[in-house]
Protein backbone atom coordinates (compact mmCIF):
# COMPACT_ATOMS: atom_id res chain seq x y z
CA UNK A 1 0.00 0.00 0.00
CA UNK A 2 2.59 2.30 0.85
CA UNK A 3 4.36 2.15 -2.89
CA UNK A 4 0.55 2.60 -4.07
CA UNK A 5 0.32 5.97 -1.87
CA UNK A 6 3.62 7.27 -3.19
CA UNK A 7 2.84 6.33 -6.91
CA UNK A 8 -0.99 8.03 -6.58
CA UNK A 9 0.86 10.79 -4.76
CA UNK A 10 3.36 11.20 -7.38
CA UNK A 11 0.86 11.10 -10.52
CA UNK A 12 -1.48 13.81 -8.82
CA UNK A 13 1.22 16.21 -8.01
CA UNK A 14 2.70 15.29 -12.00
CA UNK A 15 -1.09 16.32 -13.14
CA UNK A 16 -1.59 19.45 -10.76
CA UNK A 17 1.74 20.77 -11.86
CA UNK A 18 0.77 20.62 -15.41
CA UNK A 19 -2.74 22.41 -14.68
CA UNK A 20 -1.17 25.35 -12.80
CA UNK A 21 1.64 25.46 -15.70
CA UNK A 22 -1.13 25.48 -18.57
CA UNK A 23 -3.54 28.01 -17.08
CA UNK A 24 -1.51 30.22 -15.50
CA UNK A 25 -0.08 30.55 -19.31
CA UNK A 26 -3.53 31.16 -20.12
CA UNK A 27 -4.36 33.66 -17.40
CA UNK A 28 -6.95 31.86 -16.43
CA UNK A 29 -6.11 29.99 -13.13
CA UNK A 30 -6.71 33.07 -11.26
CA UNK A 31 -10.24 32.97 -12.58
CA UNK A 32 -13.66 31.63 -12.13
CA UNK A 33 -14.46 28.70 -14.59
CA UNK A 34 -17.55 28.31 -16.26
CA UNK A 35 -19.88 25.64 -14.53
CA UNK A 36 -20.94 23.33 -17.46
CA UNK A 37 -23.46 22.08 -15.09
CA UNK A 38 -25.48 25.15 -14.57
CA UNK A 39 -24.72 26.48 -18.31
CA UNK A 40 -27.60 22.63 -18.85
CA UNK A 41 -29.54 23.81 -16.09
CA UNK A 42 -30.17 27.34 -18.04
CA UNK A 43 -30.93 25.44 -21.12
CA UNK A 44 -33.64 23.28 -19.10
CA UNK A 45 -35.14 26.22 -17.99
CA UNK A 46 -35.08 27.56 -21.38
CA UNK A 47 -36.68 24.67 -22.86
CA UNK A 48 -39.36 24.74 -19.67
CA UNK A 49 -40.04 28.66 -20.97
CA UNK A 50 -40.68 27.90 -24.06
CA UNK A 51 -42.60 25.06 -24.53
CA UNK A 52 -43.98 25.51 -20.72
CA UNK A 53 -47.14 22.91 -21.32
CA UNK A 54 -44.60 20.01 -21.92
CA UNK A 55 -41.93 20.65 -19.60
CA UNK A 56 -42.68 23.19 -16.96
CA UNK A 57 -43.70 21.53 -13.18
CA UNK A 58 -47.36 23.35 -13.30
CA UNK A 59 -48.56 22.09 -16.66
CA UNK A 60 -52.34 24.06 -17.08
CA UNK A 61 -52.29 26.67 -19.83
CA UNK A 62 -53.67 29.54 -18.83
CA UNK A 63 -53.48 28.83 -15.02
CA UNK A 64 -51.52 31.98 -13.13
CA UNK A 65 -49.33 29.12 -11.49
CA UNK A 66 -47.71 28.20 -14.65
CA UNK A 67 -47.33 31.91 -15.80
CA UNK A 68 -45.13 32.00 -12.23
CA UNK A 69 -43.57 29.28 -12.89
CA UNK A 70 -42.42 30.49 -16.14
CA UNK A 71 -41.45 34.12 -15.00
CA UNK A 72 -39.78 32.41 -12.09
CA UNK A 73 -37.72 30.45 -14.27
CA UNK A 74 -36.64 33.21 -16.51
CA UNK A 75 -35.55 34.53 -13.85
CA UNK A 76 -33.11 32.23 -12.97
CA UNK A 77 -31.98 32.39 -16.13
CA UNK A 78 -30.99 36.01 -16.19
CA UNK A 79 -29.15 35.75 -13.07
CA UNK A 80 -27.29 32.47 -13.82
CA UNK A 81 -26.55 33.57 -17.50
CA UNK A 82 -25.61 36.83 -16.69
CA UNK A 83 -23.09 34.93 -14.38
CA UNK A 84 -21.60 32.17 -17.00
CA UNK A 85 -21.17 35.34 -19.54
CA UNK A 86 -19.28 37.21 -17.28
CA UNK A 87 -16.99 34.42 -16.44
CA UNK A 88 -16.35 33.45 -20.31
CA UNK A 89 -15.85 36.94 -21.31
CA UNK A 90 -12.21 36.65 -19.88
CA UNK A 91 -12.08 34.51 -22.60
CA UNK A 92 -12.98 37.41 -25.20
CA UNK A 93 -10.44 39.14 -26.75
CA UNK A 94 -11.78 42.85 -26.18
CA UNK A 95 -12.95 41.94 -22.71
CA UNK A 96 -10.45 39.80 -21.13
CA UNK A 97 -8.18 42.61 -20.13
CA UNK A 98 -11.30 44.34 -18.91
CA UNK A 99 -11.83 44.76 -15.60
CA UNK A 100 -15.35 42.86 -13.51
CA UNK A 101 -18.01 46.03 -14.35
CA UNK A 102 -17.08 46.53 -17.33
CA UNK A 103 -17.93 42.57 -18.31
CA UNK A 104 -20.59 42.49 -15.94
CA UNK A 105 -22.15 45.41 -18.17
CA UNK A 106 -21.49 43.77 -20.73
CA UNK A 107 -22.71 40.40 -19.96
CA UNK A 108 -25.98 42.08 -18.32
CA UNK A 109 -26.59 43.79 -21.94
CA UNK A 110 -25.98 40.72 -23.85
CA UNK A 111 -28.63 38.72 -21.51
CA UNK A 112 -31.33 41.55 -21.94
CA UNK A 113 -31.19 41.03 -25.93
CA UNK A 114 -31.09 37.48 -25.49
CA UNK A 115 -34.25 37.13 -23.39
CA UNK A 116 -36.13 39.60 -25.92
CA UNK A 117 -35.06 37.09 -28.64
CA UNK A 118 -37.16 34.44 -27.03
CA UNK A 119 -40.72 34.86 -28.17
CA UNK A 120 -39.10 35.08 -32.02
CA UNK A 121 -37.54 31.87 -30.80
CA UNK A 122 -40.67 30.15 -29.67
CA UNK A 123 -42.30 31.37 -33.35
CA UNK A 124 -39.25 29.93 -35.17
CA UNK A 125 -39.26 26.04 -33.42
CA UNK A 126 -43.08 26.45 -33.68
CA UNK A 127 -42.61 26.55 -37.63
CA UNK A 128 -40.19 23.89 -37.12
CA UNK A 129 -42.72 21.55 -35.02
CA UNK A 130 -44.96 21.91 -38.59
CA UNK A 131 -42.65 21.28 -40.65
CA UNK A 132 -42.07 18.19 -38.73
CA UNK A 133 -45.93 16.88 -38.87
CA UNK A 134 -46.28 17.78 -42.02
CA UNK A 135 -42.92 15.99 -43.39
CA UNK A 136 -43.43 12.79 -41.06
CA UNK A 137 -46.37 10.30 -41.88
CA UNK A 138 -45.29 8.86 -38.34
CA UNK A 139 -46.02 11.83 -36.21
CA UNK A 140 -48.76 11.46 -34.65
CA UNK A 141 -49.41 14.92 -33.13
CA UNK A 142 -47.28 18.00 -32.54
CA UNK A 143 -46.81 17.06 -28.85
CA UNK A 144 -45.29 14.07 -29.93
CA UNK A 145 -42.38 15.83 -32.02
CA UNK A 146 -41.67 18.49 -29.19
CA UNK A 147 -41.55 15.49 -26.27
CA UNK A 148 -39.57 12.75 -28.62
CA UNK A 149 -37.53 13.76 -31.62
CA UNK A 150 -34.08 14.13 -31.26
CA UNK A 151 -33.51 16.24 -34.93
CA UNK A 152 -36.56 18.82 -32.80
CA UNK A 153 -34.60 19.18 -29.60
CA UNK A 154 -31.16 19.45 -31.60
CA UNK A 155 -32.56 22.20 -33.50
CA UNK A 156 -34.49 23.59 -30.44
CA UNK A 157 -31.07 24.04 -29.05
CA UNK A 158 -29.23 25.35 -31.87
CA UNK A 159 -31.88 28.38 -32.09
CA UNK A 160 -31.29 29.41 -28.35
CA UNK A 161 -27.52 29.28 -29.19
CA UNK A 162 -26.79 30.80 -32.07
CA UNK A 163 -28.61 34.39 -30.44
CA UNK A 164 -25.11 33.74 -28.04
CA UNK A 165 -23.20 32.72 -30.90
CA UNK A 166 -23.62 35.70 -33.34
CA UNK A 167 -22.91 38.18 -29.97
CA UNK A 168 -19.62 36.42 -29.79
CA UNK A 169 -19.80 34.88 -26.16
CA UNK A 170 -17.00 32.63 -25.74
CA UNK A 171 -17.95 28.63 -24.99
CA UNK A 172 -21.74 29.24 -23.58
CA UNK A 173 -23.47 28.51 -27.30
CA UNK A 174 -20.86 25.24 -27.91
CA UNK A 175 -21.72 23.87 -24.57
CA UNK A 176 -25.29 23.86 -25.15
CA UNK A 177 -25.70 22.63 -28.47
CA UNK A 178 -22.54 19.53 -27.49
CA UNK A 179 -24.56 18.60 -24.80
CA UNK A 180 -27.60 18.49 -27.30
CA UNK A 181 -24.67 16.71 -29.85
CA UNK A 182 -24.38 13.97 -26.65
CA UNK A 183 -28.47 13.64 -26.06
CA UNK A 184 -29.21 13.35 -29.89
CA UNK A 185 -26.59 12.45 -32.27
CA UNK A 186 -27.57 15.30 -33.92
CA UNK A 187 -24.57 17.58 -33.96
CA UNK A 188 -25.47 21.24 -35.35
CA UNK A 189 -22.85 23.58 -34.83
CA UNK A 190 -24.15 27.15 -33.44
CA UNK A 191 -22.46 29.13 -35.67
CA UNK A 192 -24.98 27.57 -38.27
CA UNK A 193 -27.67 30.08 -40.06
CA UNK A 194 -30.82 27.74 -40.30
CA UNK A 195 -33.88 29.25 -42.07
CA UNK A 196 -37.60 28.47 -41.04
CA UNK A 197 -39.38 25.08 -41.44
CA UNK A 198 -36.69 23.08 -40.83
CA UNK A 199 -36.82 19.17 -39.69
CA UNK A 200 -34.64 16.47 -39.16
CA UNK A 201 -35.78 12.99 -39.31
CA UNK A 202 -34.19 10.09 -37.44
CA UNK A 203 -31.52 12.56 -36.59
CA UNK A 204 -28.57 10.09 -35.85
CA UNK A 205 -25.82 11.02 -37.23
CA UNK A 206 -26.59 14.60 -38.77
CA UNK A 207 -23.36 17.16 -39.27
CA UNK A 208 -23.90 20.93 -39.70
CA UNK A 209 -20.53 22.77 -39.48
CA UNK A 210 -20.58 25.88 -38.17
CA UNK A 211 -20.69 28.55 -41.75
CA UNK A 212 -23.57 26.27 -43.04
CA UNK A 213 -26.33 28.52 -43.94
CA UNK A 214 -29.70 26.21 -44.80
CA UNK A 215 -32.83 28.01 -46.32
CA UNK A 216 -36.29 27.67 -45.21
CA UNK A 217 -38.40 24.49 -46.03
CA UNK A 218 -35.15 22.46 -45.45
CA UNK A 219 -35.46 18.40 -44.41
CA UNK A 220 -32.69 16.16 -43.86
CA UNK A 221 -32.43 12.43 -42.99
CA UNK A 222 -30.30 10.68 -40.66
CA UNK A 223 -26.11 10.13 -41.28
CA UNK A 224 -26.00 13.67 -43.39
CA UNK A 225 -22.52 15.79 -43.41
CA UNK A 226 -22.76 19.43 -44.52
CA UNK A 227 -19.16 19.96 -43.55
CA UNK A 228 -16.16 21.46 -45.28
CA UNK A 229 -13.52 20.01 -47.52
CA UNK A 230 -10.35 20.79 -45.71
CA UNK A 231 -8.87 21.93 -42.75
CA UNK A 232 -5.20 21.35 -43.31
CA UNK A 233 -4.84 25.53 -43.71
CA UNK A 234 -6.28 25.59 -39.99
CA UNK A 235 -6.89 28.47 -38.03
CA UNK A 236 -6.19 30.88 -41.10
CA UNK A 237 -9.77 29.76 -42.17
CA UNK A 238 -11.45 31.70 -38.97
CA UNK A 239 -14.36 33.44 -40.64
CA UNK A 240 -14.03 32.14 -44.22
CA UNK A 241 -17.12 30.13 -45.39
CA UNK A 242 -15.82 26.13 -45.14
CA UNK A 243 -19.42 24.97 -45.11
CA UNK A 244 -21.73 24.49 -48.03
CA UNK A 245 -25.35 26.88 -48.83
CA UNK A 246 -28.60 24.93 -48.84
CA UNK A 247 -31.31 26.78 -50.77
CA UNK A 248 -34.86 26.50 -49.78
CA UNK A 249 -36.84 23.55 -50.39
CA UNK A 250 -33.93 20.92 -50.80
CA UNK A 251 -34.45 17.55 -49.25
CA UNK A 252 -31.42 15.87 -48.52
CA UNK A 253 -31.50 11.88 -48.00
CA UNK A 254 -29.92 9.41 -45.66
CA UNK A 255 -25.76 9.99 -45.48
CA UNK A 256 -25.36 11.60 -48.30
CA UNK A 257 -22.21 14.25 -47.82
CA UNK A 258 -22.19 17.80 -49.12
CA UNK A 259 -18.94 19.41 -48.49
CA UNK A 260 -17.19 23.08 -49.21
CA UNK A 261 -18.03 26.98 -48.84
CA UNK A 262 -18.40 27.08 -52.47
CA UNK A 263 -20.72 24.25 -52.90
CA UNK A 264 -24.15 25.53 -53.45
CA UNK A 265 -27.43 23.52 -53.83
CA UNK A 266 -29.91 24.99 -55.75
CA UNK A 267 -33.76 26.01 -54.60
CA UNK A 268 -35.94 22.22 -54.67
CA UNK A 269 -32.80 19.95 -54.97
CA UNK A 270 -33.20 16.45 -54.16
CA UNK A 271 -30.32 14.46 -53.00
CA UNK A 272 -30.32 11.23 -53.32
CA UNK A 273 -28.70 8.79 -50.08
CA UNK A 274 -24.83 8.21 -50.23
CA UNK A 275 -24.15 11.07 -52.64
CA UNK A 276 -20.96 12.49 -51.69
CA UNK A 277 -20.95 16.48 -53.34
CA UNK A 278 -18.30 18.96 -53.46
CA UNK A 279 -19.53 21.12 -56.17
CA UNK A 280 -22.85 23.05 -56.43
CA UNK A 281 -26.01 21.81 -57.65
CA UNK A 282 -28.51 24.29 -60.21
CA UNK A 283 -31.75 24.65 -58.85
CA UNK A 284 -34.36 21.76 -59.28
CA UNK A 285 -32.15 18.97 -59.96
CA UNK A 286 -32.51 15.65 -58.41
CA UNK A 287 -29.08 13.95 -57.57
CA UNK A 288 -28.59 10.33 -57.49
CA UNK A 289 -25.38 7.58 -56.55
CA UNK A 290 -25.99 5.33 -59.50
CA UNK A 291 -22.97 2.80 -60.02
CA UNK A 292 -20.34 5.18 -57.68
CA UNK A 293 -21.04 8.12 -60.34
CA UNK A 294 -23.11 11.32 -59.59
CA UNK A 295 -26.45 11.53 -62.04
CA UNK A 296 -27.37 14.99 -61.90
CA UNK A 297 -30.98 15.49 -63.59
CA UNK A 298 -34.10 17.65 -63.52
CA UNK A 299 -36.16 16.87 -60.97
CA UNK A 300 -39.94 15.50 -62.37
CA UNK A 301 -42.60 16.28 -59.97
CA UNK A 302 -46.16 15.36 -60.53
CA UNK A 303 -48.28 18.15 -60.97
Amino acid sequence: MAIMDEKIQGITEDIFADVVEAHSASKLFEHLQIDKDCIINILDNLVAILFPVHFADQKTPGSNALKYEMGTRLSNVVEELTKQIKISLQQHPEYMNKNDDVRSDHAEAVVGVFIDSLPNIRQLLKKDIQAGYDGDPAATSFDEIIFSYPGFYAIMVNRIAHVLYKMEIPMIPRIMTEYAHGRTGVDIHPGAQIGEYFFIDHGTGVVIGETTIIGNHVKLYQGVTLGGLSTRAGRGLIGVQRHPTIGDNVTIYSNASILGGETVIGDGCIISGNCFITSSVPPGMRVSNAKGELQIIPDRKEK
